[in-house]
């Protein structure tokens, strides 16, 4: 095994793997500010930023709540629900919880 291999997998390991995704983490976030910073907010890319973070959220839920199976759809779709009638997180998270634990519990 050479020095590098050693080091790398020795104690040094994490601590380098924890450093290096900090650094990256660090330098994706200025890379986004730095081409923010060239383009014009009009109200069309001011829509697609303001839906941005729900479709992030959709784009990773819905395949885990699909892999899940029924219990999982349908407390993803009372969540949904909920909020877009409650307007409140804290209850739409409560109503998808109960639902797939209900659904679970009766065997579905």
């Amino acid at each position: 095994m050479s020095t590098v291999e050693g080091w790398i997998a020795g104690p040094a390991g994490p601590w380098l793997a924890i450093g290096l995704m900090a650094l990256l983490t660090y330098l994706l976030r200025i890379g986004g500010v730095a081409m923010m910073s060239r383009v014009r907010i009009t109200p069309p890319v001011e829509r697609a930023l303001a839906a941005l973070p729900g479709s992030i959220v959709a784009a990773t839920v819905v395949p885990i709540a699909i892999a899940a199976g029924p219990p999982a759809i349908l407390g993803v779709l009372a969540a949904v629900l909920t909020a877009r009638l409650a307007g409140n997180e804290l209850a739409a998270l409560l109503a998808g919880l109960a639902a797939a634990a209900a659904m679970r519990a009766f065997g579905l």
